[in-house]
């Protein structure tokens, strides 16, 4: 016999309640787990791209503080001039070691060459005054002359040049400027002095002292060159730089004068010479400016950009001996700002340098290629004088022309090396 029990049914409302409370838990739960997990997610992106823009923040005010530096010490900074009176700070070679060896070496770096034409100026022809007057042929004939125009006159350079056979010695004083053009005409003097390097070794360099506020500087200082035999004489040039100095930024070159040795009979007797002080020309304003070869590799995972500096080939000709001592520099822009610099080492005395160099740049957070762009300056270093620049190159996706094609096939090739041949620019 089967007994059937009955719930009350104040029972069976506490067991539906709890079914219901039990589902509507579970649900909360859910909804309170999955909005968790996007204010995590949130929360994640928001520190991420925080640190972007703190590390782009940071690489750009980076960049501007360099930059802001680099003028400053260019500036503050001038050259310390060694005042000497009628020695120079060479001293003479230990007779064990060969010549040359006590003589430092450096580095000087001629990027102009003198004027042909100078010598062969031609004034300007004016017919004026004749009894038949100017007729169409004599018009046309004035027009189809070559006019020169004469370069400024930039004043002369007193020196005299003595060559002692026992000490084997080569002595160069300098004697005085006369008529040098005022820097500033409106305080009409200046700070005038003189550098001095033997050609084409350029391993023997000096300088006379400062003289304040004058056009006509009077120096009177003899540099002895120890080491040299008399049989060089007549490979040695003497290249003399009139300069004037400035403390607050680089000295300003007046212009230059060069003495071969080889024309002049030189002995025991001193030389007196007197020179006219010509202007420093660009030679290779009409030679072009050569070309750069170079490798671009974009890595996206890591937001890095690969450049790697090849080589170069056919430069100007920067110096008096027909040569180079190229460098590369290289800018990151971001939106038209540098926010990072590298830079090769220097190569001497060479047109064609070979570097293979590879440089790694920081590209911001997920930037990519469309906002950055690469600027490229060779320059031609110099110890003494401020270095020129011979080309300049600017790569990105902007940039009209094949520069824009290599950043372009950069982009969509990326972690691949793109190596492609640029043509420097002025």
């Amino acid at each position: 016999m089967v007994e059937s029990t009955k719930l009350h049914p104040a029972h069976a409302d506490v067991h539906i309640l709890s079914a219901g409370a039990i589902a509507g838990i579970c649900v909360g739960a859910l909804v309170f787990f999955i909005a968790l997990s996007v204010t995590a997610y949130k929360c994640y992106r928001r520190r991420v791209m925080r640190n972007a823009q703190n590390r782009l923040s940071s690489a750009i005010k980076k960049g501007l503080k360099e930059s802001s530096s680099s003028k400053k010490s260019a500036a503050r900074g001038h050259v310390v001039m060694k005042t000497s009176k009628g020695t120079s700070p060479i001293s003479p070679p230990d007779p064990s070691s060969g010549p040359f060896e006590k003589i430092p070496p450096g580095s000087f770096s001629i990027r102009t060459e003198i004027d042909p034409a100078r010598d062969h100026m031609k004034s300007d022809v004016v017919v004026a005054d004749e009894k038949d007057g100017d007729t169409p042929e004599k018009e046309e004939k004035l027009r189809e002359r070559p006019i020169v125009e004469k370069s400024p006159y930039l004043g002369s350079l007193e020196f005299s040049v003595e060559y002692e056979t026992q000490k084997s010695a080569l002595l160069v004083t300098i004697i005085r400027v006369r008529d040098l053009p005022p820097r500033d005409p409106s305080q009409g003097g200046s700070d005038p002095y003189v550098k001095l390097q033997l050609l084409p070794e350029k391993k023997h360099k000096c300088k006379t002292r400062v003289l304040r506020k004058t056009l006509n500087p009077i120096y009177d200082e003899t540099f002895t060159f120890y080491g040299i035999n008399y049989n060089q004489l007549p490979g040695i040039t003497l290249h003399f730089v009139v300069l004037m100095f400035d403390r607050f930024s680089r000295d300003e070159i007046m212009g230059e004068v060069l003495y071969p040795l080889g024309g002049e009979e030189i002995g025991n007797k001193e030389l007196s010479v007197c020179r006219e002080i010509t202007p420093r020309h660009l030679k290779f304003r009409s030679q072009g400016h050569g070309e750069l070869l170079m490798s671009l590799c974009h890595q996206p995972a890591a937001n890095r950009l690969t450049v790697v500096v090849l080589k170069a080939r056919n430069l100007p000709k920067m110096d008096i001996t027909g040569l180079s001592d190229p460098y590369v520099k290289l800018y990151l822009l971001y939106n038209g700002q540098r926010i990072a610099k590298k830079k090769t080492h220097v190569k001497k005395r060479t047109l064609n340098p070979v570097f293979n160099e590879s440089f790694v740049f920081d590209v911001p957070y997920n930037e990519g290629l469309q906002n950055i762009s690469l600027e490229v300056l060779i320059l031609d270093w110099d110890r003494m004088t401020k270095n020129e620049v011979i080309g300049r190159l600017e790569i990105g996706v902007r940039v009209p022309g094949h520069p824009g094609h290599h950043w372009q096939e950069v982009m969509n090739c990326p972690r691949k090396q793109i190596a492609e041949w640029h043509k420097l620019l002025e």
